[in-house]
Order: C-alpha cells, then sequence, then structure tokens
C-alpha cells in the first residue's frame, strides 16, 4: 500500500516550487490564486526572497502548504494514495490533497492558523528544544516534573521535541542532558508549538475551521493527534483544532500506518526530513521523495 506523506515548517527553501510554476500552467494559476488570497505576493519571496523572509511563520507555513499541494496536483494520474499523513502544518496539505477540502480554503486556513501562532507566539516568551538519544519515557517523566514544559513532537525513536516557557525549556534541557541525552538542543522557533501555550491560536483556529467545508477524503488521513486513520469531516476538524495544542504522534502515525498495511512512503513537498525519520522508525519500508519537477 502507498502512504503518501507531507513535510511541516522547517522543511522550506529559497527557490521552492519556481520550476514548478515555469513548467505547467495549472501550477502556475494555483500560485497566483493564492497571492491573490493571501493578499502579499508569497511566490516572490519563495522563489527569490531570501531566508530570514522564508522564515516568518505567516510566509513558511502557507509556502510549505503550497509547495507540497501543488506538486500533488501536479501529479495528476499518478497521485493514487492509499492512506496520507502530514507533519504538523502538513496535516493541512495532506487533507487538501487527499480531496477533504479545496485548494482555496486550505490556503486561508493555513495563513489564519499561521497568523494565529504568530500572535500566540508574541504573546509570551516561550521556545522548543530537541532531545536527542532518550527514550520517550524518561523526556516525558521529566516534562511531568517541570511547570509548563510538555512533549510536542514524537518524531522517531530516541528524537523527541519538547515544548514551554524559557525557564521551563532550560531547566529541562540541563535534568534531560545529566540523564544522559546525547543532545539538548534549543530550537530556532518562535515559540512552543503544541503546547498550551498556542491555546489563543487554538481559539482563532477553531472558529475559521467550524467555518470551512470539510468532505470525505478519498483515503484515510492519519492524524496527528490520534494517530489513527480517519475519515469523517467532523472528526477531522475536530482533531486539526485539537491538534495546536496537542504532541503530534508522527512515530505512532508512521507504526500505525505499517500495521494497517503501507509498505511505501512518499514524502510530497520539500526537503527529506519525513523520509529519514521513517526509516529510523522502520528500516524494512521504501521511501521515495517528490520535491522537485
Amino acid at each position: 500500500m502507498n502512504a503518501y506523506v507531507f513535510p511541516g515548517q522547517g522543511a522550506q527553501f529559497v527557490g521552492m516550487g519556481k520550476e514548478i510554476y515555469e513548467h505547467f500552467d495549472e501550477a502556475k494559476k494555483l500560485f497566483n490564486q493564492a497571492n491573490d488570497i493571501l493578499g502579499f505576493d508569497i511566490t516572490k519571496i519563495m522563489f527569490d526572497g531570501t531566508d530570514e523572509e522564508l522564515k516568518q511563520t505567516k510566509v513558511t507555513q502557507p509556502a510549505v502548504f503550497l509547495h507540497s499541494v501543488i506538486l500533488a496536483k501536479m501529479l495528476g494520474a499518478e497521485f493514487k494514495p492509499d492512506l496520507v499523513a502530514g507533519h504538523s502544518l502538513g496535516e493541512f496539505s495532506a487533507l487538501v490533497a487527499a480531496g477533504a477540502m479545496s485548494f482555496e480554503d486550505g490556503v486561508k486556513l493555513v495563513s489564519k492558523r499561521a497568523l494565529a501562532m504568530q500572535k500566540a507566539c508574541e504573546m509570551t516568551q516561550s521556545t522548543m528544544a530537541a532531545i536527542i538519544g532518550l527514550a520517550d519515557d524518561v523526556v516525558e517523566n521529566v516534562c511531568n516534573e517541570i511547570d509548563g514544559v510538555v512533549p510536542a513532537n514524537y518524531n522517531c525513536p530516541g528524537q523527541l521535541v519538547i515544548s514551554g516557557s524559557i525557564e521551563g525549556i532550560d531547566a529541562a534541557c540541563e535534568k534531560l542532558s545529566e540523564l544522559g541525552a546525547r543532545r539538548a538542543l534549543k530550537l530556532a522557533v518562535s515559540g512552543a508549538f503544541h503546547s498550551p501555550f498556542m491555546e489563543p491560536a487554538k481559539q482563532e483556529l477553531a472558529t475559521a475551521i467550524a467555518e470551512t467545508n470539510f468532505c470525505k477524503p478519498v483515503c484515510p488521513v492519519y492524524q496527528n493527534v490520534t494517530a489513527k486513520a480517519e475519515t469523517d469531516a467532523e472528526t477531522i476538524k475536530n482533531n486539526l483544532i485539537a491538534q495546536l495544542t496537542a504532541p503530534v504522534k508522527w512515530t505512532q502515525s508512521v507504526l500505525k500506518m505499517i500495521a494497517d498495511g503501507a509498505d511505501s512512503f512518499t514524502e510530497v513537498g520539500p526537503g527529506k526530513v519525513l523520509q529519514g525519520l521513517i526509516l529510523k522508525i522502520d528500516k524494512t519500508v521504501k521511501i521515495a521523495g517528490i520535491n522537485t519537477l
């Protein structure tokens, strides 16, 4: 069974999508449509901007989404997913690619999500850190001991990202290093994604999602919050809202997809991050990536 997976924030690079824009009229139309919906020239930043411009949350999230979704659309009849999933923001790409919502609605929601998250980040000082080389339960126990720190991304065995207040993350990194973490690395992010610090953003996004039309996807979508196959539109909407303050269960999602019959994974969008994580979760599956023409 073929699983298609879609990357999240952090996979962006300057020049992303330019080749597709130049070679496909349909792609050009979609990119230009996105410029109109967003109210600024995102293609200019994607194709010829600076790393700094591209790194702004309000730009990064729509940019990664557009690159992934337009690539999937350009595959046409070749895009035959049995299962789909996306990492954090990538879940929106997966849902549009699987027909659960329209391209236009996807662009609008991703933009609202990015702006709401940016606003939530500016309200409090918070951050994230990647913990490498410890079992999940060891990291979870330390999070439970420190106020305002939670597990945020279960990326693969031995790699768990934590989220929280700056003081809390500093304390957790120190403690986890003492417990034998190979690395406890603070990330260059603007705030504590997938934590209670995103509650104001979650409320904003909930309103936008409630007003958006969702339908049954063409195949099951394995959502971050549950790590289970979902096809019911209302369940999908609720899980998308919950995702902002809940951890991304990527390891668990990939294992469940494999248990349900997935034996090949294709990453659609910028970078190769998910391919690397999937191989660390299970070396026996086939992996591929589509990130350029």
